[in-house]
């Protein structure tokens, strides 16, 4: 992991940023030696959840809306 004083960081920003995008590798920003971020690329577009992925993935074995559950109660016997 590549790392860059934070005052190079100030003056070269969008460079460095548009670096991480092209190389996917992250950027650790230091002050004085010491870390203080981590620049990382984003993740790759369509990578996550999708709306709809598991569409026909599942079965309804029978009615959820009109299910009769009075025998699951002792107060309706």
């Amino acid at each position: 992991m590549k790392s860059i004083a934070m005052s190079e960081f100030k003056a070269k920003c969008i460079a460095i940023l548009e670096e991480v995008r092209r190389k996917r590798e992250s950027v650790v920003v230091t002050l004085r030696g010491k870390p203080v971020a981590v620049v990382q690329p984003a993740p790759e577009p369509g990578a996550g959840k999708r709306l709809g992925a598991l569409r026909g993935s599942m079965k309804i074995r029978r009615d959820l809306v009109r299910t009769d559950s009075s025998a699951d109660w002792e107060i309706l016997r």
